[in-house]
């Protein structure tokens, strides 16, 4: 089902949305928020399971985060140029679904798609809401743009206690199950830092976080534009 979104976070493959912000998610959802999740690929070239196999493990993912929508762009895994045509793509799924808040990787990350995603989220936040642009399409402003860790962790500007909803953000997780386990034979299991205790590290990141404000487990974010309040 379609529809205007309240939460749309976007990824270069499915996973990085449940690594970054599978807890946040998992809270509005329980909160009656609709949110999306928007895959950039279909992660085709990862080194273990495949396609198909993927998609399924998103779509266990996704029941377990209570999403309203999950699409996928279709873009070409190690191949998310900055060009016209990926930023249209994405300018357009937000001009479909017209959420409140819109999320992206950080710009900084071990992983050069995830890196990429970010720059092209930024451009297409940008052009979703000139009127000019594809006039064929209405525009649409997006209230806030926030960015979320996969790889690495960087100072954040915002917590987010998801202690009560941590349990789930693994279930989600552990959908994943060609991507963070040793499974396949030797002839289709390869070893790569995703399944060498990868989930641990999750938990031992957001545990980390939560330190900072006294809660079991937390998620960080990082706005680019300071925030605006009216009184402490």
């Amino acid at each position: 089902m379609s529809g205007h979104l309240d939460l749309l976070v976007f990824g270069a493959h499915p996973d990085d949305a449940e690594i970054g912000m599978g807890g946040t998610i998992c809270k509005h959802t329980a909160a009656g928020q609709r949110v999306g999740i928007c895959d950039l690929t279909y992660a085709e070239m990862s080194s273990n399971g495949t396609v198909d196999i993927r998609q399924n493990e998103a779509q266990a993912a996704s029941g377990v985060l209570g999403l309203a929508e999950r699409t996928n762009l279709g873009l070409p895994d190690r191949g998310l140029w900055i060009n016209e045509a990926n930023v249209k793509a994405i300018t357009l799924e937000i001009r479909k679904h017209k959420p409140r808040i819109v999320f992206a990787p950080y710009w900084e990350d071990r992983h050069p798609d995830h890196i990429a995603c970010s720059r092209l989220v930024q451009e297409a936040v940008f052009n979703a809401k000139l009127r000019r642009y594809d006039p064929d399409t209405e525009a649409h402003t997006v209230e806030e743009l926030y960015f979320y860790f996969i790889n690495d962790i960087y100072e954040s500007d915002l917590l987010v206690d998801i202690t009560g909803v941590h349990e789930l953000k693994m279930q989600a997780l552990q959908a994943y199950r060609t991507q963070f386990e040793s499974v396949g034979t030797n002839n289709d299991f390869v070893k790569t830092p995703l399944n060498q205790g990868y989930l641990e590290r999750i938990e031992a990141k957001d545990r980390m976080l939560g330190q900072k404000r006294m809660v079991a487990y937390a998620e960080g974010f990082v706005s680019k534009v300071p925030y605006l309040i009216e009184k402490f």
